[in-house]
């Protein structure tokens, strides 16, 4: 798995994460199991197969959260400028097909919600951003088309 960069919060928000999920969440399932396991035959029981299934999907889950916690880069927020896109950035953007402008911060993956206007990095419009600086239309590929999108500010 490649770096990930991310914030102080973003850091600790994955390590609460693991820990609700190895407190929490994997007794519960390991209790489910052996519920299920006292019922009898686990040849033809659903309620065992469910849980064992949770199970695995809790570790595997686990196991990628700690994967990312192992290659994280935590970025030092006093040391971003705000002269051109970048992780962290917090951009405001003219769409130039309707007029509307809205404002991204760039994130990483694992902070990105769309809901809240954090971009995965990741993201082709992100990608497009990164690097520029205010004035500049950054034209990408979307699957609707071409979107064209000018930087109005930058800010931390």
């Amino acid at each position: 798995m490649a770096v990930v960069y991310m914030t102080e919060d973003g850091y600790k928000k994955l390590l609460a994460q693991i820990e609700h999920m190895e407190t929490v969440e994997r007794p519960l399932i390991s209790h489910q199991i052996a519920e299920a396991r006292d019922k009898g035959d686990l040849s033809e029981n659903a309620e065992y197969d469910a849980a064992k299934e949770a199970q695995g999907m809790l570790e595997m889950k686990i196991a990628q959260l700690k994967e990312q916690v192992a290659n994280a880069r935590l970025i030092d927020e006093s040391k971003l400028k705000t002269d051109v896109v970048q992780i962290l950035s917090k951009v405001r953007v003219r769409n130039h097909a309707n007029g509307q402008e809205v404002e991204y911060t760039i994130v990483s993956e694992s902070e990105a919600n769309y809901r809240e206007g954090k971009l995965a990095i990741t993201t082709p419009i992100a990608k497009g951003l990164l690097d520029k600086k205010v004035g500049d239309v950054a034209e990408i590929q979307v699957p609707a088309g071409l979107l064209k999108l000018e930087i109005v500010s930058i800010s931390i």
